[in-house]
């Protein structure tokens, strides 16, 4: 761990995790994820475990042996709820709720959960506000517009709101994808523009109310996923399940999710993926420096 913490923090190179050091780094994930469901039975808000948590939740009763990080859904209602309690009633001295917002450039499109006493720098937080740590991903579920030219348009927003929202090209999706976003990014002068149309493409894609919807989708985790739209069914209801010794929520319709999602999610993929998805150019979980 010394090794890894004395690296320079404006560095590219990144960091090979060791078994030790990824099982550390999963269980200040875990620290804050019993600390996050507290919060919200305490409020009454509603979340679930989803993407890899989920399937480890099954598979593993856990992590995934090699997953580097902790993510959840919430409602679209719980989820605009979410900041303004936590600012207000959540222990902000270790665990800040961190949103892009017209005074903060975080440069992610979701709400995080960060942990103040650690220090993880991933390469696109580079020179972004807000803390730098250990952190859980929660992803809003919104309403799907209905089929047809209404759910092409919440798509068009809701790829709008991420890059402007972001500032950052995609990767990983194509050379016309990321020559395409170059030129929008470009086409869109000063930061108040750009402020003021993902602020109007948010509110586009998130206007189909979650409560009236039949069909429900998640709009900030890349084009793959947004094109999924679930049954509302599936999060009718929550289903606890042990992870790391917790009973930890999963959607009532865990099965169906993670199928449409990831095909055939308990069978383990070949050696060569079985490896953490997320760079780290800089880690220190004992300090924030």
């Amino acid at each position: 761990m010394d090794k890894k913490n004395k690296l320079d923090k404006n560095c590219n190179t990144f960091l090979k995790l060791s078994d030790e050091e990824l099982r550390s780094l999963q269980l200040k994930g875990l620290e804050i994820l019993i600390y996050f469901k507290e919060f919200c039975k305490e409020h009454n808000l509603t979340f679930y475990l989803c993407g890899g948590c989920c399937i480890g939740a099954l598979r593993h009763k856990g992590f995934i042996p090699w997953d580097d990080d902790v993510d959840v859904f919430m409602p679209r209602p719980d989820y605009e709820k979410l900041f303004e309690l936590w600012n207000k009633y959540a222990d902000v001295s270790r665990y800040s709720c961190c949103r892009t917002t017209e005074s903060s450039f975080i440069g992610n499109v979701m709400t995080t959960i960060v942990d103040r006493k650690t220090k993880v720098i991933r390469p696109w937080q580079k020179g972004k506000d807000g803390h730098k740590g250990v952190m859980l991903d929660v992803l809003p579920l919104d309403g799907c517009a209905p089929r047809g030219i209404k759910r092409k348009l919440q798509m068009m927003w809701s790829m709008i709101f991420s890059l402007y929202c972001s500032k950052m090209v995609p990767v990983n999706h194509g050379k016309l994808v990321s020559f395409v976003s170059k030129i929008l990014l470009l086409a869109v002068p000063g930061e108040k523009n750009k402020l003021k149309l993902w602020k109007y493409a948010e509110k586009q894609m998130s206007k189909y109310k979650f409560s009236e919807s039949e069909f429900v989708t998640e709009l900030c985790s890349g084009p793959h996923y947004m094109q999924i739209e679930y049954p509302k069914e599936i999060f009718s209801g929550t289903d606890y399940k042990e992870f790391e010794g917790h009973l930890m929520p999963l959607p009532k319709g865990y099965d169906s999710y993670l199928k449409m999602a990831f095909g055939e999610y308990m069978k383990l993929p070949p050696k060569g993926s079985q490896k953490p998805h997320h760079d780290i150019i800089y880690m220190n979980l004992n300090s924030p420096e």
